[in-house]
C-alpha cells in the first residue's frame, strides 16, 4: 500500500506540472522576439547585469545593461523559448532562466542565486522550478516529457540531466515523445548526435583511437597502450565526484598494475595548472593527457561523454568491455579478470 501511495503522488506530481503550460499562449520555438527583463539586485547599488545565452553546458554573455539604485533593465533581441542566465559576474555562475515570454522580472540575490532569486512572468520557470523539487533518481523522464511535451524544460532536462544515464535507444525513444516544435532546438540536435556517437562506443565495439597531449607536451596515443586491460578515465580537476572517485583509482591500479592493468587518464581541465595540482595531490601516476578544452574536449566528444566521471574498461586489443566502473564494481570486474593472477602472485 505504501508503495502504491508513493506511485499516486509522484503521478499527481508531474499531473500539476502539466497544470503550469495551460492557460497561457506560448511562442513558437526559434522565434525571434525583443524582449524586456526587469529586476532588481538586492544590496547592489551599481554595476551591470549580463545577459547569458546558454549553450552546450556553457554560457555566453549576448547583452548587459547598467544598475542604477539596485535596479536594471534590459530590452533585447533573443530567441525563444530558451535558456538564458543572469549574473552580476562573468566568471560567476548566472542563475538559470527559462525566457518564454517578452516580458519577465527578476529578484536577483548575490549572495545566492539558487536559493533566494525569483523569475516571474515565465511558464517555463515555474515548471523549471517544480521540477528542482522532484527527485532525479525516481523521476521518469518519459513521464515528464508526456506530461510536458511541448515545454523548452522538457528538451532541457532530457539533454542535460537524463542523456548521460540513458541507451541510445532510451534516448531515440524520448526524443520521439518530444512535441515536433521543439525538434529543432539545440537539445534536440545534441541528442539525436548523442546517439549516433554513443552506439560507436558500446561494449563489444573497439575503442576509437585519439591523440592528446600529456602534461609535459608530448602527444600521447591510446592504442599505444594497447596489450593491457585499460581504463580510460574521463576526470577533470574542477570535479568533486572524480576526484573523490580518484582514491579508489590509485587502491585499484597500485592492486593489480602488475598483472597486465592500467590506466589512461583524460582531463576536461581548463586550466593546466590546476589539472598539473590535482594529479600531483591525489597521487595519479598513470598517464595522463588533456587538450584543455573543458566540455570541448574532443576525446570527450568522441566518446559521447556527458557526465564525469566517466570511463570504459578496454581488453587488451582495445575492445570495450564495460562503462562507468566506479567504487567496488570497478575491484570486482578486475578480480573477476585478473584476481587468479593476483592470488598467484602472492
Amino acid at each position: 500500500m505504501i508503495d502504491i501511495a508513493m506511485k499516486m503522488r509522484k503521478v499527481f506530481k508531474i499531473f500539476l506540472l502539466a497544470l503550469l503550460l495551460q492557460g497561457g499562449a506560448s511562442l513558437a520555438q526559434g522565434k525571434v522576439s525583443t524582449v524586456s527583463i526587469t529586476g532588481k539586485a538586492a544590496d547592489t547599488g551599481s554595476g551591470y547585469v549580463y545577459l547569458q545565452r546558454f549553450d552546450d553546458k556553457v554560457f555566453f554573455t549576448v547583452d548587459s545593461a547598467r544598475m542604477e539604485n539596485g535596479r536594471f533593465q534590459i530590452d533585447t533581441k533573443i530567441e525563444l523559448p530558451e535558456l538564458y542566465g543572469l549574473t552580476l559576474d562573468k566568471n560567476q555562475n548566472p542563475l538559470y532562466v527559462f525566457i518564454d515570454s517578452e516580458r519577465i522580472s527578476v529578484d536577483l540575490k548575490p549572495d545566492s542565486y539558487y536559493g533566494k532569486s525569483t523569475v516571474t512572468g515565465s511558464k517555463a520557470q515555474d515548471l523549471f522550478n517544480e521540477y528542482k523539487k522532484l527527485d532525479d533518481e525516481s523521476l521518469k523522464i518519459d513521464s515528464f516529457i508526456n506530461a510536458n511535451p511541448r515545454s523548452i524544460v522538457s528538451a532541457y532536462v532530457l539533454y542535460r540531466h537524463f542523456s548521460y544515464r540513458l541507451s541510445p535507444d532510451e534516448i531515440d525513444r524520448n526524443l520521439g515523445l518530444l512535441d515536433r516544435s521543439l525538434q529543432q532546438t539545440q537539445y534536440a540536435r545534441e541528442l539525436r548526435k548523442l546517439s549516433g556517437v554513443l552506439r560507436t562506443v558500446e561494449p563489444g565495439k573497439k575503442a576509437p583511437d585519439f591523440t592528446l597531449n600529456d602534461q609535459h607536451g608530448q602527444p600521447v596515443k591510446l592504442s599505444d597502450h594497447r596489450g593491457k586491460y585499460l581504463l580510460v578515465d574521463f576526470w577533470a580537476s574542477w570535479c568533486g565526484p572524480c576526484r573523490r572517485e580518484n582514491p579508489n583509482l590509485v587502491k585499484a591500479w597500485q592492486k593489480y598494475k602488475d598483472q597486465g592493468f592500467d590506466v589512461f587518464g583524460v582531463s576536461l581541465d581548463r586550466k593546466k595548472e590546476n589539472w598539473l595540482k590535482a594529479i600531483k595531490d591525489d597521487r595519479l601516476t598513470w598517464t595522463q593527457v588533456s587538450d584543455l578544452k573543458f566540455w570541448n574536449s574532443e576525446a570527450a566528444k568522441l566518446y559521447g561523454v556527458r557526465a564525469i566521471p566517466s570511463n570504459l574498461l578496454l581488453s587488451p586489443d582495445g575492445t570495450i568491455l564495460a562503462k562507468n566502473l566506479t567504487g567496488e564494481a570497478l575491484h570486482s570486474k578486475l578480480e573477476e579478470l585478473l584476481g587468479k593472477q593476483v592470488s598467484e602472485k602472492k
